[in-house]
Order: C-alpha cells, then sequence, then structure tokens
C-alpha cells in the first residue's frame, strides 16, 4: 500500500466527472436517486462486518460506499457548493475538534493521555457543541 499517494482517489474522482458527462444514466443521478444506493451499499458493509468478512470483500464493498461519496461530492461540485477535498476537509476537522486528547485546537498533533470513558465524554461534549454552533 502507498502512503500519501492519492493517485487511485484522483482517477476515481476522474472517472466519475467523466461518467457524469458521458454516461446518460450517471448524467441523470441527483442526491434523491442516489440515496437509496448509499443506503444499500452502507448496509451491505454492515452485513460483511457482521459475518466476520475482511480482507477482498470489504475492500469492494467499502469501494461501493466510496463510489456514493465520490458521486455526492461531485454532484455538489457541479453546483459550485463543495468538492470531494471539502468533504475531507470537514470530516479532519470534526475529528480534530472531537480528539482534544490527541489534538491541539490548531490541529497540531498534542497526544495526551486519557481514558475511554473520558473520551466517550469529550466526543459526546464536542458533538453537543457543534450542534450548538452549527459546527
Amino acid at each position: 500500500m502507498a502512503e500519501n499517494n492519492l493517485a487511485n482517489m484522483q482517477r476515481l474522482q476522474q472517472i466519475i466527472a467523466e461518467l457524469r458527462q458521458h454516461c446518460p444514466w450517471t448524467a441523470q443521478l441527483t442526491h434523491e436517486s442516489l440515496t437509496e444506493y448509499l443506503t444499500e451499499e452502507a448496509q451491505e458493509v454492515a452485513e460483511e462486518i457482521s459475518a466476520g468478512v475482511t480482507g477482498e470483500p470489504l475492500r469492494q464493498e467499502l469501494g461501493d460506499v466510496l463510489l456514493q461519496v465520490v458521486l455526492h461530492a461531485q454532484l455538489a461540485s457541479e453546483r459550485g457548493e463543495f468538492d470531494l477535498d471539502g468533504v475531507a476537509e470537514a470530516i479532519s476537522a470534526k475529528l480534530i475538534r472531537r480528539n482534544p486528547h490527541v489534538y491541539a485546537p490548531d490541529g497540531t498533533l498534542d497526544p495526551k493521555a486519557a481514558s475511554i470513558p473520558e473520551i466517550e465524554a469529550a466526543w459526546q461534549r464536542v458533538k453537543a457543541e457543534e450542534k450548538n454552533t452549527g459546527a
């Protein structure tokens, strides 16, 4: 596995953009029409994990979920709302906020000892703060 190599991710984004442009079926997709597929693919991942299936079958199912994320990001990008990088930026910021035992508020690595109950309590506290501030 190549670390920090996003060539396959960039290729996937390119394929999705090309399909949106040249495939009538893909071109007509909307967030609403994709919702059932997103739910279905997430359920299939959960079923694989529940069955103890890992390795290649799980990799394939996770790819199907990733396809849904990339498709939704492409649709939003076409409307000028956000893109896949913006999705990654948002989840990165959320993970930094919700893991104060690992990161300083500015996002620098600053690990501190914390118990599982302390970690879970901090996660819930920050999540509640986010709901109140719209973060």
